[in-house]
Order: C-alpha cells, then sequence, then structure tokens
C-alpha cells in the first residue's frame, strides 16, 4: 500500500486482546517526560514528480509518495528529523542517510501501531510518537533483521525451524506490551509469529499450594514467581513442539495464565480458552521477568541479603535447570534494563490499578507490595550479572540491550 493511500484511507482495528491494559499503557505515555536531544540534520522535505525526496549528507533518497500539502510536508520532515533523534539511533546503527533509504520501512509499521493502539498517526503527541518510533519501531527493524540472519544459516530445501526471540525485562517495565506490538508487527508483515510467557509455564494453583507446604519456611516461594514455581518439563515440551511447528496446515495450542484467579494469586487459564497458532511458524516471542538469569556461588548469594540468604540459596539451586528448560532455545535476546528494581513497585502497581479496571480482581496495594517484595531478592541478585554478561551462551551479534527510565522510556546508552 502506498504512503498516500494508507494516510487517506485509515480503517478502524478491530479491538486488540490487551485494549484496557494498552488504554491504560497509553495515559502513561502522555504523563511521560521525555528527555530526547533536538536533532541538528540537515534533511529536509522537497518533491519530485509528485514524489517526497529526503536530501541528507550524501545525496537525495527518494521514497514516499505524499500529497502535496504543506501541513503534511511539514509533520513529514518533522516526523523525520524525530525518528533520526531517538536514543536507540546510534546502538542500532541507524543513520539519517539509512533512515531516508528506507523510510517505508518506518512508517508503515508505524501506521499499523497508530491502528492497534488507536492513536491518531497525523497528531501523535510527543509520548505516542516516542514509544512508536524512538522504541518499537527500531526493535522490530532489528528483530526482522535477526530473522533474516537466522534464515540464512539454512537450506534453501529445509524446513526452516521458528527463531525465538527471548525479552528479558522485569516484571512492569512493559515487555508484555513491546512483545504484543512487535508480533503484531510480524503478522502485518506476513510472518506468523507465536507469544510466549514464562508466566504460562507457572505451576497450577494446586501445585503451587504443594510446593508452599514443601517450604512452609520459605517466602520466596510462597506464591508463583520465582525458580521452583515453573512447570519445567511443561515448558520444554511446549517450546519444542512449537520448534517443529514448520509446515502447512500443523496447528497447536499456547498455554496461558490467568493473574486475576484466586484473588490475584493466579492458576493456569482453562486449556479452552488458549489460542490456538498455526504453521508455517516463523518467530516465538518469549518473554519473561527471570529469563536469562544464571545461578551463582553461594557467598555471592549470602552476600546479596545475609538476612533472606539461605531463602534465596534455594531459589538459586532451583536456577540450575532453567538453561536448559529455556534459555538454550532462545536465539536472539531483548534485554530491558532499569537502574534501579525498587521501580517494579509502582509498575505493579499500574498493572493491578489496568486490571481492576478491566473488571478482573487484583491485589491492594499492601499485598502488591508483599508480592514484589518476594522477587527483589532475585533481582539484586541476578540482574547485575545478567546486565554485565548476558545470558548463557549468548551470541554478542544477538544481544539487544535497551536501557529504560522510569517511565518506561527507552535512553541512549552513551
Amino acid at each position: 500500500m502506498g504512503l498516500l493511500t494508507a494516510i487517506s484511507h485509515r480503517p478502524s482495528p478491530s479491538p486488540p486482546p490487551l485494549a484496557p491494559f494498552l488504554s491504560s499503557q497509553a495515559i502513561t505515555f502522555k504523563s511521560s517526560r521525555l528527555r530526547f536531544p533536538q536533532p541538528s540534520l540537515s534533511g529536509f522535505p522537497s518533491f519530485i514528480g509528485g514524489c517526497l525526496a529526503l536530501t541528507v549528507r550524501g545525496g537525495t533518497a527518494l521514497r514516499s509518495t505524499l500529497p502535496a500539502s504543506p501541513t503534511l510536508v511539514s509533520s513529514f520532515s518533522d516526523l523525520f528529523d524525530f525518528i533520526c533523534a531517538g536514543p536507540l539511533m546510534k546502538q542500532l546503527g541507524f543513520t539519517a542517510e539509512t533512515v531516508a533509504e528506507s523510510i517505508d520501512n518506518w512508517i508503515t509499521p508505524g501506521m499499523h501501531l497508530c491502528q492497534l493502539f488507536r492513536f491518531d498517526d497525523l497528531s501523535l503527541s510527543p509520548p505516542e510518537r516516542a514509544r512508536i518510533y524512538h522504541y518499537y519501531v527500531p526493535v522490530f527493524l532489528w528483530c526482522q533483521e535477526q530473522l533474516k540472519s537466522h534464515r540464512l544459516t539454512f537450506g534453501d530445501d529445509v524446513d526452516v525451524p521458528p527463531l525465538v526471540i527471548g525479552v528479558s525485562a522485569p516484571q512492569g517495565s512493559g515487555k508484555t506490551t513491546l512483545v504484543f506490538a512487535l508480533d503484531y508487527l510480524f503478522r502485518k508483515s506476513g510472518k506468523r509469529s507465536a507469544t510466549l510467557s514464562i508466566d504460562d509455564f507457572y505451576l497450577t494453583a494446586e501445585e503451587q499450594a504443594k510446593l508452599r507446604n514443601q517450604n512452609p519456611s520459605n517466602a520466596l516461594l510462597e506464591f508463583r514467581g520465582n525458580a521452583g514455581s515453573h512447570d519445567i518439563q511443561f515448558s520444554i515440551d511446549t517450546l519444542t513442539s512449537l520448534k517443529k511447528l514448520t509446515k502447512n496446515g500443523t496447528k497447536m495450542k499456547l498455554p496461558r495464565y490467568d493473574k486475576s484467579a484466586y484473588g490475584g494469586r493466579g492458576d493456569r487459564a482453562d486449556p479452552s480458552t488458549w489460542p490456538e497458532v498455526e504453521g508455517p511458524l516463523e518467530v516465538i516471542l518469549f518473554e519473561g521477568w527471570m529469563l536469562g538469569f544464571k545461578p551463582l556461588p553461594n557467598d555471592v548469594v549470602n552476600a546479596v541479603d545475609p538476612q533472606a540468604s539461605s531463602l534465596l540459596q534455594v531459589v538459586n539451586e532451583n536456577l540450575k535447570a532453567y538453561y536448559d528448560a529455556w534459555d538454550k532455545f532462545v536465539e536472539a535476546w531483548i534485554i530491558i534494563k532499569i537502574k534501579d528494581p525498587n521501580c517494579v513497585y509502582q509498575w505493579r502497581l499500574q498493572a493491578e490499578v489496568a486490571m481492576k479496571e478491566d473488571g478482573k480482581s487484583g491485589m491492594s496495594d499492601e499485598e502488591v507490595f508483599d508480592f514484589v517484595s518476594r522477587y527483589l531478592p532475585a533481582y539484586k541478585a541476578y540482574l547485575p550479572t545478567l546486565y554485565a554478561q548476558g545470558p548463557k551462551g549468548l551470541d554478542p551479534d544477538r544481544l539487544l540491550v535497551i536501557e529504560i527510565d522510569e517511565e518506561r522510556n527507552p535512553i541512549s546508552a552513551d
């Protein structure tokens, strides 16, 4: 679809599955504080034959068709400059020239996301623009390159297994919405994708009760979350089956977890409600708060929190089984980096509010504080190693680390 046609014909999307959550996120975005530098580029728009040309250092790149409206031309030029000022540009190897040469690759997914999040693509607020063009679109372009590299490692006559992209990020940092956006863009680009969370492999409520009874004095295992509270074999079986979904007509259901069950304590959702995915699958987006965590020597664990060292040692021992369960399936990594794990408290509160606004039950503020406090020892123990070394078996060419601020906005790595 040409850009002119896309602008003049924007069908209203059907409500996305996460519409209530996305609505609450959109409110957060609008109140965000932006800290992005002003661009100092020589690019400016001009018309050649009915097409918009972007003149940048090194020459003129002729790309997208736009109506000859001064307002739209100005808007397009402003968007181009805004894209080029993004905090991830240098890290991902983008320049003004490469953006100009592939401007449709930025604008088309941007408009798709406007439809998904119900944004007006002709009058985006600064936070909305930042969320789309400084975050989701450049990350999607990176994922596309990872998929291309993945496919090149297989012969033409081979059934290519789907690429597993792991997204490791603390609770409430926006990873679920990021994965939702990436999944939508892959589908809009004609790629079949599936999404999974480590949450989908939590023990059932009944099994979690058994774990709690077996560890009566360990608060870190009283509720779902830490290593030991997942069905490891179930996760291995699910990921193995998904990787084999390479032919037309092959199908399977994706497990899902209901966090609102049992007053917010959660339970595995009824299988009748699980979504179905069909092959040939090309991408699996797998996200989780502790994805990529590596077990540590006992003396390091003891130093994290001497008062809770015995509790964390049990979790640390459980973590040894998680590489074979999860990380070995992941071929490309997106790691969302935060400066202070205490941000999780605020983010989790926002998520609970959104769930209640959706008519579901959730935890009170006091319950959220108690719930998150059970994760903090693991964050303090494992995040520094994850940020410094990356996950086990990592290919450095297949790693994207995105540092975000308290408002979940990406910031420059410099």
